[in-house]
């Protein structure tokens, strides 16, 4: 059994940060903006309001709702192996808790918007030229920098992985 603290569950701060982050975000935009407005930001990133009623880059989106509790459901499984998998990290792997946090903080940010309003708001429109990146969220920004992260981590020597826990 692991010392209280000692485990890789003293990261879920970082949950609760993408969490406030992605939360405060969105209830401005929706208080804010009209669905489909834009507000240019700068030359290559809008603010965009849109729902987005499928997953990543409007995957199944057209799909009559069931889509929803299957979305909901896989967020749930991911958040509750992660939460498993930072248990039983330590607490010095930081590189690969704070990913995990990342990760769960965005799906538990998505989770959230498919709960309460059916769709998951979106609001970050990059581009370049006429050619439009999808629309996506501050939730979306820790599930794909968790993952980078991850990623990340599986190219490390075991030397750099030691040199991070410091």
């Amino acid at each position: 059994m692991n010392k209280p603290g000692s485990t890789g569950l003293r990261w879920l701060w970082v949950v609760l940060v993408v969490i406030v982050i992605d939360f405060a975000s969105k209830q401005w935009i929706m208080n804010n903006m009209m669905l489909h407005e834009t507000q240019p930001l700068m030359p290559f990133l809008n603010l965009f309001y849109a729902h987005n009623y499928g997953a990543a880059f409007s995957f199944l989106a057209d799909k009559g709702g069931w889509q929803r509790w299957f979305f909901a459901g896989i967020a749930i499984a991911i958040v509750v192996a992660l939460v498993v998998m930072m248990y039983r990290n330590h607490v010095s792997n930081k590189l690969t808790n704070i990913a995990y946090a990342l990760i769960i903080g965005g799906a538990l940010g998505n989770l959230f918007d498919r709960a309460w309003h059916g769709f998951v708001v979106d609001f970050i429109d990059f581009y370049i030229g006429d050619w439009h990146f999808a629309t996506f969220n501050i939730a979306d920004c820790g599930i794909c920098i968790g993952a980078a992260l991850v990623v990340l981590e599986g190219f490390l020597s075991p030397g750099s992985k030691k040199a991070l826990q410091k």
